[in-house]
């Protein structure tokens, strides 16, 4: 006799197969029908129907957030992965620009530390421009650029580590933030 647990891989298996199968009236994915005329560009396949996805989007390759240089892959403190200058960083502690609003408060926690610069993803922002961010704890604020991420407002934002490091917040901690846009 096979052991309960034992079933729930080969069970696991199975619904992964069905979902690998393919129509056999029409050859269609079972995931939606093919859109008339809509080819995608990139792959020359005819794009299939399915839920409309928001959130961010993926990033253009080779577009950066700021000047500084990618980490290197051996990168494992967070001063190694931190490749901002003494420059910018004196940059993005500026006192702020007359005209910016507030957009809100967010959860923040460290974002991707390889990805160099200051910016902030967040679901206030609603198109990609600059920012700023302020610590209400001690009043530091950071120049950042502010990228749109998917979710409800009341969602936690992701903040790199320099930005964070200028604000003077611990890496581990969650803090609440403010955020404001131009």
């Amino acid at each position: 006799m096979i052991k309960p647990i034992l079933r729930l891989p080969g069970a696991l298996a199975l619904l992964a197969l069905a979902a690998c199968t393919q129509n056999p009236q029409t050859g269609d994915a079972p995931a939606g029908r093919v859109m008339e005329g809509m080819i995608d560009p990139a792959t020359g396949q005819p794009v299939i129907s399915g839920p409309v996805l928001t959130g961010t989007a993926p990033r253009t390759p080779g577009k950066t957030l700021s000047t500084a240089p990618p980490p290197t892959p051996a990168a494992r403190t967070a001063a190694e992965f931190d490749t901002t200058t003494r420059e910018q960083k004196a940059a993005a502690a500026t006192a702020p620009a007359s005209g910016e609003r507030r957009l809100g408060t967010t959860i923040a926690s460290l974002g991707d530390p390889s990805q160099p610069g200051f910016w902030i993803k967040t679901p206030l922002a609603k198109s990609e421009s600059e920012g700023r961010i302020v610590n209400p704890a001690n009043g530091k604020s950071a120049k950042v650029r502010l990228i749109p991420m998917g979710g409800p407002a009341s969602a936690g934002s992701q903040v790199s580590l320099p930005a964070l490091q200028l604000i003077g917040v611990s890496l581990t901690d969650l803090p609440t933030i403010e955020v404001y846009g131009s």
